[in-house]
């Protein structure tokens, strides 16, 4: 097994592609090892010392880590949990998993044009970075949006959401005034 790594705007996060799929639908965060429980392969990078965060994507996995810790010393044990993980056959995550997307059974026409362009046009450019991005509510002109994994503490994270996203929501629909982070 091959695992290539990437870099991600987040100097804390790095991006690991195994090669194969991670998930099969949606997405997994775990910001804390208690949250983890779920997730043998999580659990297992939490094993390693320094590792503060990982996130499950279709065909990534991003690792974030503690201040002070050195990539150079961690990236071999994580390359070594990942490779560990998927050659024992254990399932990424055990039973199944809510992914925090919502049903978009009742939302109106704004909520699903809101939702269409994050899904086809910001999930893609997102994942890329080694992160996700979870449509959490639309209130009197104000998309609420979660940052996962790479881009969850990323220091481009706030001129993303600003100057990306709100732009390209505020011309797409024109109910759209603002859009804020939630945590």
């Amino acid at each position: 097994m091959f695992i290539q790594t990437e870099s991600t705007p987040n100097p804390a996060t790095l991006k690991f592609l195994p090669g194969q799929a991670v998930m099969e639908k949606g997405t997994a965060n775990f910001p804390t090892v208690e949250e983890a429980s779920t997730s043998p392969l999580a659990l297992n990078l939490f094993a390693t010392d320094g590792v503060a965060g990982v996130f499950l994507g279709a065909d990534f996995v991003t690792v974030t880590k503690t201040d002070g810790r050195d990539w150079d010393i961690m990236k071999p044990l994580i390359l070594g949990a990942i490779m560990e993980h998927f050659q024992s056959g254990r399932p990424v995550i055990d039973g199944s998993h809510d992914s925090g997307e919502s049903d978009d059974a009742d939302d109106d026409g704004v909520v699903r044009q809101i939702k269409e362009l994050i899904d086809t046009r910001v999930r893609p450019a997102v994942a890329q970075d080694g992160g996700d991005i979870i449509y959490h509510g639309f209130e009197e002109g104000v998309v609420y949006l979660r940052m996962q994994g790479a881009c969850a503490g990323c220091p481009s994270s706030t001129a993303t959401l600003k100057h990306g996203i709100e732009n390209m929501l505020r011309y797409y629909v024109p109910e759209v005034q603002e859009v804020r982070a939630v945590e």
